[in-house]
């Protein structure tokens, strides 16, 4: 446990009548991206809320330690360790990025000298060294992200949360944007990343957690969750009829398509799944000409494990903590 940058047990939130988050436990490994997937309302937002001191729990914040500090007894700590983008800009338009990002340095406490040199750093890093002077309301969409993002670095956090960090954007914003986060955990800052994007999840967490009325409904990595929906198979085909009917035998549960000399065989995609299937084949001296593995992806997944009544038997893929949520 002592490696993690997130840890927290037992979150609860409420609003009047309305539960938003209900014992939610997370584990974050420092250096790593953590993303909380989720339907709109979920409670992703309120998470990132409590987690980064803006807002407080109902229960479980005792149980709270980000960066290695208490939430509860040194809320000041935490906060010195952590940087947050919203899902709103918090970039003011009236100024230019330069103005902007010295804005910052001062909320930091930095020095003239020193806040401009940080300033400078940032805005080169992220290619908004010729926009700099400019005001921000005339930046585009994906330059106002990265300029939000280069704010954040300001104060050098270990631990960013992203809110849904590339809602709006199109789609080479978007990428540019995976590029810069996935350049941000290589030099060993832990990214925490509430998305709506299932292909963003997919693309870049190394561990994901799906939030469901107000509990976890499942987590691990993108491979895992996928492995607890049905539907997932290994599809042979073959060039020598007789080897195809060889094989239909000895995999008595498979689809056959008589056509085409292929064979569908329900598997989860696990290489113990595999081996039990090609152990089969080679006891019945027979030899696929083409073997595709299907799973299915995290759109299956989402829609399973997400919405009134969602359930998937059996989802306990374990935490990084050991436990099986």
């Amino acid at each position: 446990m002592s490696n993690l940058a997130i840890a927290a047990h037992g979150l609860r939130k409420s609003y009047g009548d309305k539960v938003v988050l209900d014992g939610v436990d997370l584990a974050v490994p420092a250096g790593t991206i953590f993303s909380l997937l989720g339907q709109n309302g979920a409670g992703k937002t309120t998470a990132v809320k409590i987690l980064s001191t803006l807002i407080s729990a109902d229960a479980g914040t005792g149980a709270v330690r980000i960066g290695g500090h208490d939430l509860a007894a040194a809320p000041q700590e935490v906060r010195a360790s952590i940087g947050v983008t919203g899902q709103f800009s918090a970039v003011d338009g009236l100024i230019t990025g330069e103005e902007n990002m010295l804005l910052m340095a001062d909320l930091h406490h930095l020095s003239k000298r020193e806040g401009r040199r940080v300033a400078a750093e940032l805005l080169e890093r992220f290619d908004l060294t010729e926009a700099a002077k400019k005001p921000a309301s005339t930046y585009s969409g994906g330059m106002k992200r990265r300029l939000d993002i280069a704010m954040t670095l300001v104060g050098d956090p270990r631990i960013i949360f992203l809110d849904e960090p590339t809602t709006g954007l199109d789609p080479r914003s978007r990428h540019t944007m995976w590029q810069i986060i996935r350049g941000l955990v290589s030099d060993g800052v832990t990214v925490f990343l509430t998305t709506q994007y299932l292909e963003e999840a997919d693309e870049l967490a190394d561990r994901i957690a799906v939030l469901n009325d107000g509990r976890i409904a499942a987590e691990g990595t993108a491979e895992e969750l996928k492995r607890l929906v049905p539907g997932g198979h290994v599809r042979l085909r073959f060039t020598d009829p007789a080897a195809y009917q060889a094989a239909a035998l000895a995999l008595e549960t498979s689809l056959r398509d008589d056509e085409s000399l292929t064979l569908q065989a329900p598997s989860d995609g696990s290489q113990r799944a595999l081996r039990v299937l090609l152990d089969r084949l080679d006891t019945a001296g027979v030899e696929a000409d083409e073997l595709t593995v299907h799973t299915p992806d995290l759109d299956d997944v989402f829609f399973a494990l997400t919405g009134p009544g969602a359930t998937v038997p059996g989802a306990t893929v374990p935490d990084q903590a050991g436990r099986s949520v």
